[in-house]
């Protein structure tokens, strides 16, 4: 690159801390290490114009997990640590909302359903015989049920007679999250350089020389926020995984309010601005949607339309405004990865679909982790 002395000593010198990745991790653990070491010259690379896996292309839920979400849970993992799990995303939660504030992320309260469709009965009668335990198990973090039965009051066809509501579940506006961590991030003196993609590194126990598409830097640690990246920096334990999204153009008297839930948390949409955001289907092709490139197929946007038109909105007139996709971090359960690959080099990734939660907390961990 052709740098200038003052570009060379302003941007790429005398660096502390390298984090790579500009999503709800990194941006938190830039805001992390800067509260713990005042004065230090942190940069955060980003290989996207903007966040380019999850932070600013998920659907926004403020949420922990379905009632049969949790029973997949239990089996990749003991019940003591599918609480913690939970307390983890609560905890991740309750960060995102003290450090940005409510109005500022658009959090609104408007609480979870699960739906079951009319095929998936027998997984809605499992769920309703293991609630009782369920909301037991969760007594101690939520002190009160956690689920419960509710009508179906939004119109919804083909599905079971009941829903299973949750009074925890929110949602936000990633967008407006986004904007208000960078406001945080540029008030503090940390800069951001978008359009570097991290090729490797090498750390050298002083140091650590990070090589990127465009030029080479020394620093004194890097910290690895790529989640659904990841396993391009070694960390094997996470797989990629896309999900794909719609939203239709705004609906005269939309009833629905909420986030919702079906099939596993396979599928989940939400009401904003007067529309539907709906999102999933990768169950119909887990393996070629184990991808770290963006874009939809065929066969998962007409199934979404499908369950548009069969069971969500049924009786109503609706347009697809736009179509996008994301890219997730996943592994063997949905516990995240936090660790060290070096000396000087660690990484915080597999957010297991559920950064929104657990990204803040995952952040603040993850620089804390090199103390």
């Amino acid at each position: 690159m052709n740098f200038s002395y003052w570009e060379q000593k302003s941007w790429l010198s005398d660096v502390d801390f390298v984090i790579v990745g500009s999503g709800i991790t990194g941006l938190n653990c830039a805001l992390q290490l800067h509260k713990d070491y005042p004065g230090s010259n942190i940069l955060i690379l980003e290989k996207g114009i903007l966040p380019e896996g999850a932070s600013t292309k998920n659907a926004g839920f403020a949420c922990f997990g379905s009632l049969s979400e949790i029973l997949e849970d239990l089996k990749t993992l003991p019940e003591e640590e599918v609480v913690a799990l939970i307390k983890k995303r609560l905890n991740g939660l309750k960060l995102l909302r003290k450090n940005l504030g409510d109005e500022e992320i658009g959090f609104k309260n408007h609480g979870g359903y699960e739906i079951f469709l009319e095929k998936d009965k027998a997984l809605f009668e499992k769920c309703l015989a293991e609630m009782p335990h369920i909301n037991q198990l969760l007594q101690e973090v939520f002190e009160t049920d956690c689920f419960m039965l509710s009508e179906n009051k939004f119109g919804f066809k083909n599905i079971t007679e009941k829903l299973i509501y949750s009074p925890f579940e929110s949602q936000i506006d990633t967008g407006k999250m986004m904007s208000e961590l960078l406001r945080n991030i540029y008030k503090k003196g940390i800069r951001i350089l978008n359009n570097i993609a991290v090729q490797n590194f090498e750390d050298l126990g002083n140091k650590v020389i990070v090589k990127t598409s465009n030029f080479e830097l020394e620093c004194r640690r890097l910290f690895i926020a790529t989640n659904g990246f990841a396993s391009k920096f070694g960390i094997s334990e996470v797989k990629p995984a896309r999900a794909q999204v719609l939203v239709t153009k705004p609906i005269e008297n939309l009833q629905i309010k909420g986030t919702f839930h079906l099939e596993r948390g396979f599928y989940y949409f939400r009401n904003i601005n007067n529309r539907i955001l709906f999102g999933g289907g990768r169950n119909l092709d887990e393996k070629g949607e184990e991808t770290i490139k963006f874009g939809q197929t065929e066969l998962i946007q007409q199934k979404l339309e499908e369950l548009l038109k069969t069971t969500i909105l049924p009786d109503q007139e609706f347009e697809i405004d736009q179509r996008w996709s994301g890219i997730m971090g996943m592994g063997k359960n949905k516990k995240p990865e936090i660790g060290r690959l070096s000396a000087n080099v660690f990484y915080g990734v597999k957010l297991g679909g559920m950064g929104i939660a657990i990204g803040s907390l995952v952040g603040k961990e993850l620089a804390k982790i090199s103390e």
